[in-house]
């Protein structure tokens, strides 16, 4: 059980943040493979793990946020940049968080059908050649106002993002991948984009695993898992930090059609054993 613990904490590390979707290959992975349904125990330490890696990595961006919303408190202003970068990642928090609350059962049943998870990855294929080709059409215009940095995220771009997030709760739906695309299509900076998407998943990661520890504590879950899980953890926790080290880098220079690509494959894969199975 140790080897499907590393593989399957090294899967969700990996495409929690590489733009593939994590929920998907975690309803496809294990239902292809005939492996059992991962614990809510298993489940809540590997999204913890996920969770060290994203604030691990942007641990500076963190403490300087904070010390700006510490500083914005006092003054009673939005006017620094990393009060209102704050701002605008809890306000596109809102929408991923409504929907999660508002819609639990509709998500909780699409996680059972391994068939809906394969549809939504070639979704997530769309998604992402949609926002490449959309930005090398402005790239490719002289007239079109050279891409925004950071500093110039506006609220319409934060809300845009949020939705975006929210729809990628279904499984199969990329989140990552997702709010990348949304921060292109508003003309974001390549790096702009997946650095607020990284920002923007660690308070819904966070959320996520805060309900699954509180489920995993009222139904003491844990019992005899200890090996199992330290495993998960620490293999979700490295595959994340190396993934998004390796998406920053990636995304500055090289549109996300490899990623598209996959996701077509892994989904009409998906399909095709869902027909056979049927």
């Amino acid at each position: 059980m140790d080897v499907r613990a590393l593989f399957l904490g090294l899967l969700q590390g990996a495409t929690e943040f590489l733009p593939i979707s994590s929920s998907g290959h975690l309803v496809l992975v294990p239902w292809l493979l005939g492996w059992p349904i991962p614990s809510l125990a298993f489940d809540t330490l590997v999204h913890w793990g996920t969770a060290v890696a994203v604030i691990g990595y942007f641990w500076r961006d963190w403490v300087a946020l904070i010390r700006g919303a510490w500083r914005g408190f006092r003054t009673r202003s939005l006017n620094d940049p990393e009060t209102r970068l704050l701002c605008l990642i809890l306000f596109a928090t809102v929408p991923g968080a409504l929907a999660g609350a508002l819609l639990e059962d509709f998500f909780e049943g699409m996680f059972a059908r391994p068939a809906a998870a394969a549809g939504f990855l070639l979704f997530t294929a769309a998604i992402l050649i949609l926002a490449e080709f959309t930005w090398a059409r402005h790239s490719s215009n002289p007239d079109s106002d050279a891409p925004r940095a950071l500093t110039d995220l506006s609220w319409t771009d934060a809300l845009m993002i949020g939705l975006a997030q929210a729809v990628a709760i279904l499984p199969g739906v990329s989140r990552s991948g997702a709010t990348i695309a949304a921060g292109l299509g508003r003309r974001l900076e390549r790096e702009a984009a997946a650095r607020f998407s990284f920002l923007l998943s660690t308070p819904i990661i966070l959320g996520a695993g805060a309900m699954q520890m509180l489920q995993l504590f009222r139904s003491g879950g844990w019992a005899g898992e200890a090996a199992t899980l330290m495993v998960g953890f620490l293999a979700a926790l490295v595959s994340g930090g190396l993934s998004i080290h390796f998406l920053l880098r990636y995304v500055r220079r090289r549109p996300l059609y490899l990623f598209a690509l996959y996701c077509v494959l892994m989904g009409i894969l998906g399909l095709i054993v869902a027909i056979l199975r049927g």
